[in-house]
């Protein structure tokens, strides 16, 4: 690269292997901490550019009309956000603990180390209620430019070099194709690009002896953001150092090497260690959540793992390893780049194929992966290799441009590359015209610094001396001073326009390469965002919809008297956009007793049973004590490129209250395992007919009360349902993913005949008994029946729930939210004990002297966590004393 962009970072690190400055004569006098502030510096400006640059050119909001909430986006992190937001302003009915708005209560701790728990999450608060989408945008924009900055402050302290050169790279690893594809719909994974190069810097400390307990906590503060990735990262952080300590330090013992890895892992024990108290809460978290079916890994076709190096390629089923074209040259000349040490080259060379193949290979595709195939995404550690080619190309670059053969040769591979990809379906009307148009300018930078380089090699080399790096470098590369040109001839006795040529080559040069870099960078997140919303699900930018329905639960809340359900709104957790305390929640950590609970009850789910979805049914309304329920429904078609609207109506029921008793003895209702007579017995009364329909084709008949209120289950149905004299009622299952709820087809007739028309989509498959028919009477009675002797008062602080009871109850006092692990109950003044299950939901026995009951939930995990993280903390603590004295 032009050694005009030079900076020496020897004087604030030292030379390789020595620890001490380096002192060069003529060289340019700089402060000592230019190049380690001006690098990450410039990468952060440039990042931010391009990624707000990418959005526009798609249109997307913040800076168009069009949504960006793709998938998990929209379903998860916009809504867990804005409710971060209001909890941290102390505007929600739980807390760290318990959430209350979601799944009729969960394990927020949980979510929170899972979504939340970075430090850059905390700039929500920043930002008004009506502009989460801002907000949650200016997150992720700052994951992303922190990223580039830590990579390129890497690159500096890994080996000297010019630092605009480094900060391209920078961006390179921040903008690559694994930050436009996956990370940026996924922003909680951001983190683990942030921590990548934060950890390889740790490890550099290791491997010196230096910073031991800044150290730990880097490795931490990781872990505590996102502990997923923070593991990927600490794998690829392991691999860095090992290169590390074989290339560097030619001279020393294998004794002083292994007191640096040793070093290293003391350090991210203590790490990990100090981040066990939200780190175990989440494992013990997955461990209790509702299990997703197992994957079986299947490697991506090499066409399509070559396909993906290029720009503005997209898809789930390959590894994203774009980087720039640019950048990708260089990274791919550094194996024959003879002014690089020969054991530098083969070392970092192999950790980039081994890596490569890691991806592909069964086993280390589960090392990467913790143990467990994921779901979705298979490649989700690839921003490790990506950021292991840019520091390869950091090794070739930093000192001088490469030799024109090895240039040639990587100019060819990359033709060859984009032959071999020609066939991949990731292949995108862009792509080749923005490779073509990078190479283009790439191949403009190189001729440049290429003359710039001859340049230097003429009669005024002298004068332009590239720094020492420790390095071989290439004879064009060095400087040398012809025996007629005395070296203390002053400079201004240079011809004026070769002067003008030193200043405007490498500047030249330098742009060439910022553009092809930067040219391809924004033509991919354009292309990657308009390809993510044509072919995954997205859901609508926040609005008028969200608006309407949040005023109205804002008004109509109740709780903890009864609850409010906010009804069906676009997105997944729709609560935690507009509140009330309704059964709808998407998280990773969804507990199995929810989503199992639920479902028996005629709920529908999305993701595998990790989104349960409100269910509008009376009954389960009095089970679950929903008083206040909102319907909405869209006034126009649903739009990517505009807020939706809708017409919201309230109804107000009465409902038993949130803690009501049930007398000992099991309820004299109907048997079976239908979700009908699962709501009787969770109920204690019988409130449905339920006959059993005769089939006939596609038509099923049987016979009701007149007036009762037809409901039809069948959660693996997809296709529509209709009454006689009614409209069609359409039904979404889709087995094992998605199970479509109970719902209402109508009133029976006069007559008291029920016939139903079925039009399926697919394979008709329904359960034995399909059919129920809701009698309001036998409901309402039931309803009385619990509310008189339910509490006669509830108070909800928190994660705590105490309710006042009738005197002389007996049986079970039962609490309408799931059982999920944490929950401890007492009865009176007992000792809280881990609460019992009534039909899946919290229940306390009863003796009939108690007369009241509380419930609190601590998250599973927290206690040994604690006591792992006071160990770690103790550990640092020694750690620190102990380097304190070895300085003395």
């Amino acid at each position: 690269m032009p050694p005009a962009a030079e900076t020496v970072l020897d004087e604030v690190h030292g030379a390789e292997g020595t620890g001490g400055p380096r002192s060069r004569p003529g060289a340019p006098a700089r402060g000592p901490l230019a190049p380690a502030v001006l690098g990450p510096f410039a990468a952060a400006l440039l990042t931010a550019v391009l990624l707000c640059l990418a959005t526009r050119l798609s249109r997307s909001h913040p800076f168009g009309p069009v949504t960006r909430n793709v998938v998990d986006l929209g379903q998860q992190y916009l809504p867990f956000h804005a409710y971060w937001r209001s909890l941290l302003l102390g505007d929600t009915d739980g807390d760290a603990f318990l959430n209350w708005n979601s799944g009729f209560g969960s394990n927020f701790l949980g979510d929170i180390g899972t979504y939340l728990s970075s430090p850059f999450d905390l700039l929500v608060v920043f930002f008004p209620a009506d502009h989460i989408e801002l907000a949650l945008y200016v997150v992720t924009a700052a994951k992303i430019t922190a990223a580039g900055a830590a990579m390129t402050l890497l690159l500096l302290r890994l080996r000297p070099g010019p630092w605009p050169v480094a900060a391209v790279l920078g961006t390179a690893y921040a903008l690559s194709g694994w930050t436009f594809n996956f990370g940026a719909s996924v922003p909680m994974w951001l983190d683990g690009l942030v921590a990548f190069p934060l950890l390889c810097l740790v490890g550099e400390w290791a491997r010196t002896g230096r910073r031991p307990v800044l150290g730990p906590l880097v490795v931490a503060l990781a872990w505590v953001a996102n502990f997923y990735t923070a593991y990927m990262a600490t794998l690829g952080a392991a691999a860095v150092l090992l290169v590390r300590l074989l290339t560097t330090e030619e001279t020393a013992s294998a004794r002083r090497r292994l007191a640096g890895a040793l070093r290293a892992a003391r350090g991210v024990l203590i790490g990990v260690g100090l981040a066990a108290p939200l780190v175990v809460v989440v494992f013990l978290g997955t461990k209790v959540a509702d299990p997703t079916p197992e994957t079986t890994f299947a490697a991506a076709a090499w066409t399509d793992v070559l396909a993906r190096f290029l720009p503005a390629t997209a898809s789930v089923a390959s590894p994203a390893l774009f980087i720039g074209t640019p950048a990708l040259a260089l990274a791919l000349t550094l194996p024959f780049n003879r002014a690089v040490a020969p054991r530098v080259r083969a070392a970092w060379s192999a950790a980039v194929v081994v890596v490569t193949l890691s991806l592909q290979w069964e086993p280390t595709h589960l090392l990467w992966h913790a143990g467990a195939s994921p779901n979705g995404i298979p490649y989700r550690q690839t921003f490790v290799l990506c950021g292991l080619l840019l520091i390869a190309a950091w090794f070739s670059a930093a000192g001088g441009v490469p030799r024109p053969a090895a240039l040639a040769g990587v100019g060819a591979l990359l033709g060859s590359l984009a032959w071999a990809a020609r066939g991949s379906v990731d292949i995108d009307r862009w792509t080749y015209p923005a490779f073509g148009a990078a190479g283009v300018l790439a191949l403009g930078a190189v001729l440049l610094a290429g003359a710039d380089a001859r340049r230097n090699a003429g009669p005024d080399a002298g004068r332009h001396t590239q720094p020492d790096t420790g390095l071989r470098t290439h004879p064009d590369a060095r400087p040398h001073t012809p025996p007629d040109t005395p070296p203390h001839v002053p400079s201004d006795v240079r011809p004026r326009a070769r002067r003008t040529t030193a200043r405007v080559l490498p500047v030249l040069a330098l742009i060439l390469f910022v553009v092809a870099q930067a040219g391809e960078a924004a033509v991919t997140g354009k292309r990657i965002e308009e390809q993510q919303r044509s072919k995954v699900a997205w859901s609508p930018r926040i609005g008028p919809w969200h608006t309407s329905v949040a005023e109205e639960a804002a008004r109509a809340d109740a709780w903890p008297r009864y609850r409010t359900d906010p009804g069906e709104v676009p997105g997944g957790n729709d609560v935690l956009l507009v509140g009330g305390q309704g059964p709808d929640y998407y998280s990773s950590l969804t507990a199995e007793v929810t989503s199992r609970t639920l479902a028996s009850l005629g709920f529908g789910y999305y993701a595998k049973g990790r989104h349960p979805v409100t269910l509008d049914n009376p009954v389960t309304d009095a089970l679950f004590s929903i008083g206040t329920r909102i319907r909405s429904r869209p006034t126009e078609r649903v739009r990517q490129d505009a807020p939706p609207r809708a017409t919201v109506s309230v109804t107000t029921t009465p409902v038993p209250p949130l803690v009501t008793v049930r007398p000992p003895g099991r309820p004299a209702t109907h048997g079976g395992d239908s979700a009908f007579a699962r709501q009787e017995r969770l109920l204690g009364a019988e409130v449905y007919e339920l006959p059993v329909p005769a089939r006939s084709g596609r038509t099923l008949t049987a016979r009701c009360p007149a007036g009762s209120q037809v409901w039809f289950w069948a959660p693996e149905y997809r296709g529509a349902a209709t009454l006689a004299g009614e409209r069609p009622v359409d039904f979404e299952g889709k087995p094992p993913a998605v199970r479509a709820p109970m719902r209402a087809l109508g009133t029976v007739p006069p007559s008291g005949e029920v016939r139903i028309a079925l039009i399926p989509e697919t394979k008709l498959r329904l359960p034995r008994q399909p059919v129920g028919c809701l009698v309001q009477a036998r409901l309402d009675s039931a309803v009385r029946q619990l509310t008189g002797t339910g509490a006669s008062r509830v108070r909800a602080t928190g994660h705590t729930v105490t309710a006042e009871l009738p005197p002389g109850s007996t049986g079970t006092a039962v609490l309408a939210a799931p059982r999920i692990s944490g929950w401890r109950c007492a009865a009176g003044d007992a000792e809280p004990r881990p609460a019992r299950a009534y039909e899946g939901l919290v229940a306390v026995p009863l003796d009939g002297r108690a007369t009241t009951v509380t419930c609190s939930f601590r998250p599973p995990g927290l206690r040994l966590g604690g006591a792992v993280g006071g160990v770690a903390l103790l550990a640092l603590a020694v750690t620190g004393v102990l380097h304190r004295r070895a300085r003395r």
